[in-house]
């Protein structure tokens, strides 16, 4: 159209909830803002979803006042729902999307469907074998949905499904570990093992690793520890380390965690999907204990996912300090056929795949046209409190 302003594509990238949402976010955002998009994050009010967004300032966030479902108190999502679509709606109308990407989680359904109702292209990506429960519904509104592991395909009601494997930030590959190490203030020459909770369930973890530090210095004196305890946690931790007379680093929250998988030589920690995404990227031998309570049970069955192709050893929550300690001592002895099976798993094109069909659907309106199909497609209709 002549005498019309063409203007960078707006994308909207729902990515709040939990550091497994937010940071394959990033990593598409990152593509997409290569390529000449303009993107924006949308994120919860969840400390974790600050902590993350803290870390990560190259696109801007906002906040939706999303709750996530309980049974005992559906109403709570309802008017959290209410809240989302009112607030965005002042968002989307001051920068209408061009395409709007779900990442997962209940931070999503706001944006997914006030997209549709804009006529933006709407897309979904799907980390986990087991997909989450607001993906699964919002699916059926979606263009095009995106898995990272090929088991999940049959468990989407939708035409198109494409396993992509889960984005991953750049920063995970090649990584140094005399660099990483030094960065930690951690011996470059010494191992180093990392133990890690996730967003959810860091005390199960820290309980269990701890009862395992006595049989792993008695078997490597020189190991190292670098431990992310969660909130809570950390002077506690330390004094247990302390007691051993362990060389260890504790934080409970690190945000730079190249840096953290970099250093590491054996790692122990969770089987959330971005999670195991970096692991693969970084080719970091670990032992995956799954949280008992994640949704679906979806934790033990990407580890089991893992575990099948001999990219990691898993073990329950129940396990005792001998089993722990045997499990990550076989890391430390045969890393080898644990990193291959890792470059296997490795998705390294997800981010670019999944920004590029992105990109590809977008058909590129005047900023007079958007704004003059916002006004033709969003009643103004106010929402209840």
């Amino acid at each position: 159209m002549s005498g019309t302003t063409q203007r960078a594509p707006q994308v909207y990238i729902a990515c709040g909830g939990t550091g497994g949402h937010f940071f394959p976010g990033v990593a598409v955002a990152r593509e997409l803002q290569r390529e000449g998009a303009v993107v924006t994050l949308l994120i919860s009010g969840k400390r974790i979803d600050q902590q993350t967004a803290n870390s990560q300032r190259d696109f801007p966030t906002r906040e939706l006042p999303a709750v996530s479902w309980q049974p005992r108190a559906p109403w709570r999502f309802v008017r959290g729902l209410l809240h989302s679509l009112r607030a965005l709606r002042e968002i989307y109308r001051q920068h209408p999307p061009d395409a709007v990407l779900s990442m997962g989680g209940f931070t999503s359904a706001a944006p997914v469907l006030l997209g549709r109702a804009l006529g933006a292209p709407v897309f979904i990506h799907e980390s986990n074998t087991i997909p989450g429960r607001a993906n699964r519904l919002l699916a059926p509104l979606a263009d095009k949905v995106f898995v990272g592991f090929d088991c999940a395909r049959h468990r989407f009601l939708h035409t198109t499904v494409e396993t992509t494997g889960t984005p991953v930030r750049g920063a995970f590959s090649n990584l140094d570990k005399a660099a990483s190490c030094i960065r930690l203030g951690l011996d470059p020459h010494r191992p180093v093992l990392l133990i890690m909770g996730g967003s959810q369930g860091a005390r199960a973890i820290n309980h269990l690793a701890l009862a395992a530090v006595p049989q792993w210095l008695r078997a490597h004196p020189s190991l190292q520890f670098l431990h992310l305890c969660g909130d809570g946690e950390d002077e506690r931790v330390r004094g247990v380390y302390h007691s051993h007379h362990a060389t260890a680093q504790v934080h409970a929250f690190y945000a730079d965690m190249p840096a953290a998988l970099g250093a590491a030589d054996v790692a122990v920690g969770r089987a959330g999907a971005s999670s195991l995404a970096e692991i693969a990227a970084a080719r970091l031998p670990a032992l995956l204990v799954p949280l008992p309570t994640s949704a679906d049970d979806h934790q033990r069955h990407n580890a089991r996912e893992f575990a099948a192709q001999g990219a990691a050893l898993v073990l329950e929550q129940t396990a005792n300090p001998s089993e722990v300690s045997a499990a990550v001592q076989r890391l430390l002895a045969s890393p080898v056929p644990f990193r291959l099976a890792l470059g296997a798993m490795d998705a390294p094109q997800a981010a670019s795949r999944v920004a590029a069909q992105i990109l590809s659907s977008i058909q590129q309106p005047s900023t007079a046209d958007r704004q003059h199909a916002w006004k033709g497609r969003i009643p103004n209709c106010s929402m209840a409190a």
